[in-house]
């Protein structure tokens, strides 16, 4: 899909917002953001979604992470909706910004259209997309869902956390791997750098090649 990915550097956005205007790189600031579109308003997927990043805000904020939610309706229609979202979701307070985006223009920056769905006028609707952002405002993971299908907020925590252990340490994080597992040590690191900059020790799985990529440690 053509437009924004993996390694590229958001736009300096501004839009109006459920806290007013917005400048996404003053807003981001020097931490990690989450930005995240929704197809529409007062739909149920949806609903259910950022009540769950609603609920999900502390444990991203103790992550250094910013939210950003973004749907083509406007500023009026989020806040009404904001109720049913809190609602629906006992004891969640929808705490981020939702961007308004009547005219269609951020979603292609961000690279968030859907390409089949369209709304009543047959206008484009966001993809159901979330990007990762680093401090350096560089895309560094996206998730692109359908429309009928809601994401696994504990799945963008695990990823979130895999990120920010590569981005400190020099590792990577193995296939089902979760918060609190062993990670993989980067193979760029040979044995001895390996031992200096991981004092806790490793182990190396025992392979029938022989070879030691595979070594494991905890950070």
């Amino acid at each position: 899909m053509p437009g924004l990915t993996l390694g590229d550097t958001i736009p300096d956005l501004e839009a109006d917002s459920t806290h007013g205007r917005i400048k996404l790189y003053d807003y981001i600031g020097d931490s990690w953001a989450i930005i995240f579109s929704h197809p529409g308003d007062f739909t149920p997927v949806c609903t259910t979604e950022l009540g769950k990043m609603a609920a999900y805000a502390k444990e991203f904020e103790k992550r250094g992470v910013k939210l950003v939610g973004l749907s083509c309706d406007d500023v009026q229609s989020h806040k009404e909706w904001t109720k049913d979202i809190e609602a629906y979701t006992p004891g969640c307070k929808v705490t981020y910004p939702i961007l308004a985006d009547s005219n269609r223009e951020i979603i292609k920056q961000l690279n968030m259209v859907d390409p089949d769905e369209k709304d009543s006028s047959g206008n484009q609707l966001p993809s159901r997309a979330l990007h990762i952002v680093g401090p350096d405002k560089k895309v560094k993971l996206s998730l692109l869902y359908p429309a009928s299908t809601g994401r696994n907020m504990d799945e963008v925590v695990r990823v979130l956390e895999s990120l920010q252990k590569a981005a400190k340490h020099k590792v990577v994080t193995p296939a089902n791997w979760k918060p609190g597992d062993p990670v993989v040590i980067s193979p760029s690191l040979s044995n001895e750098q390996a031992k200096e900059m991981f004092p806790q020790g490793f182990e190396t799985a025992d392979l029938p090649s022989k070879k030691d990529y595979l070594r494991f440690t905890k950070v």
